[in-house]
C-alpha cells in the first residue's frame, strides 16, 4: 500500500503572500497528499488567504487548517470559510480543529474544554448539512454548506485522543516523533474507537512530525530547537505522559516560563535554547539521512496513515525538494528492504 505524506507550514510575516501559490503548486506536484496552514493570527499571515491561493494553485492535494479553534473563530464563520474553501479547491477540504494553544492564547483567550470541542464537532455536523439547527441557543442554517467535510481534531493527551477516536474523520496526531511515545497515544485512539463502535478504516491518523537532515547533528538539532521548545512548553501541564518522558519535566517548566508566543517557530526565537539535546532529539527528528530515515521507518511500523512534515522556514523550496526527493524515497526504499 502507497504511503501517505503531508505538509504542515504557516505564512510567515516577512514571507509575501504571493508565494504561497508557487510553493502550494510545488508541494502537490511533488506527490504530497495533504497541506495543513497554522492558524496563528498574531504570529502568520491569514491562514484562509493562504488556503484559498492553495486551493486555487493545485488540483490533488487536500488543504486544511493545522488547526483552527472555537475561541477566536465563531463556529458558523469557521464553517462558511471552510465551505469556500471547498468550492474553490473542488471539494479537497479538510477542517482541522483544536482546544487552542498559541491563537487562543496571544488573543487572552482560554484553549476549549474538552466538553467544548465535542460540542463543536457536532455543531460543525449540523452546519455542514445545511439544514437548520440550535447552535448555542439560537436557530441557524449555513446557507453556503455543500457537503460534510472531513474533521480532524489535533490531539496529544488521552482525553482528546479518545475523542477523536470516538467522533472524528481523523486525527492530527500531535506530540513528539516518538514511536514509544506515539505508540502511548495510539492506545488511547483505539480505546475511543471501540467505545464508538467504529472501524479503524473509518479514521485517518495523521502524524505531524519536525524534523532537519543535515551532516552535522549540532546544526540539525538548532534548526529544530525553536519547535521543540514550544511543544516542551504545551507539555508543562499535562498530567499523564510516556514513564520515560517524565525525566524531562524540568524542562516543560522552563519552556513554559520562557516561550514567546509570537516568536512561535521562529528559527531566531529567544526561547530556542531552553531545551536540552536529549529532549530536542526525542520529540523531533534531528540528524544525518540515515538516522531520520531510520526514526521514520520506525514510526511507519506504528498504526498510522499519513506523516506530514512541518516545513521549517529558511529555504523552504531546498527543504522541500529534498524531502520529496531525497528522504521520502530513501524511507520508501528501506521499507521494501
Amino acid at each position: 500500500m502507497k504511503r501517505s505524506y503531508g505538509i504542515s507550514l504557516g505564512v510567515s510575516p516577512r514571507e509575501p503572500l504571493s508565494r504561497t501559490s508557487e510553493l502550494a503548486r510545488a508541494i502537490d506536484e511533488s506527490g504530497f497528499d495533504a497541506l495543513w496552514y497554522i492558524d496563528f493570527q498574531l504570529g502568520m499571515k491569514d491562514v484562509y488567504a493562504a488556503m484559498n491561493l492553495a486551493a486555487l494553485s493545485t488540483s490533488r492535494v487536500l488543504i486544511g487548517a493545522g488547526v483552527t479553534n472555537l475561541v477566536t473563530r465563531h463556529p458558523t464563520v469557521t464553517a462558511n470559510a471552510t465551505a469556500a474553501l471547498d468550492e474553490l479547491s473542488g471539494g479537497r477540504a479538510v477542517l482541522g480543529l483544536g482546544a487552542g494553544w498559541s491563537a487562543v492564547l496571544g488573543a487572552g483567550g482560554r484553549p476549549s474544554k474538552l466538553g467544548d470541542v465535542r460540542a463543536g464537532i457536532d455543531g460543525f455536523r449540523r452546519l455542514f448539512t445545511g439544514e437548520a439547527c440550535d447552535l448555542y441557543g439560537t436557530r441557524v442554517r449555513l446557507a453556503a454548506a455543500g457537503r460534510q467535510i472531513p474533521i480532524y481534531l489535533a490531539a496529544s493527551q488521552p482525553a482528546m485522543l479518545r475523542l477523536a477516536g470516538e467522533v472524528c474523520d481523523g486525527v492530527v496526531l500531535m506530540g513528539a516523533a516518538d514511536p514509544e511515545f506515539c505508540s502511548w497515544q495510539l492506545d488511547f485512539i483505539h480505546e475511543g474507537l471501540a467505545a464508538a463502535g467504529r472501524d479503524r478504516r473509518e479514521m485517518t491518523i495523521d502524524l505531524f512530525v519536525t524534523m532537519s537532515v543535515g551532516d552535522d547533528e549540532e546544526t540539525a538539532i538548532a534548526d529544530i530547537r525553536a519547535w521543540a521548545t514550544s511543544q516542551a512548553a504545551t507539555f508543562h501541564p499535562w498530567k499523564r505522559m510516556p514513564p520515560a518522558w517524565e525525566r524531562f519535566r524540568p524542562e516543560f517548566a522552563r519552556a513554559a516560563d520562557a516561550y514567546h508566543l509570537v516568536d512561535h517557530l521562529s528559527l531566531q526565537a529567544r526561547h530556542r535554547r531552553i531545551v536540552s539535546d536529549d529532549f530536542a532529539r526525542s520529540v523531533a527528528l534531528a540528524g544525518d539521512l540515515d538516522t531520520c530515515v531510520d526514526r521514520l521507518r520506525r514510526l511507519w511500523q506504528l498504526d498510522i496513515d499519513r506523516i506530514t512534515f512541518a516545513l521549517l522556514s529558511g529555504g523552504r523550496q531546498q527543504r522541500l525538494a529534498h524531502l520529496s526527493g531525497t528522504v521520502i524515497p530513501a524511507v520508501e526504499a528501506a521499507g521494501r528492504n
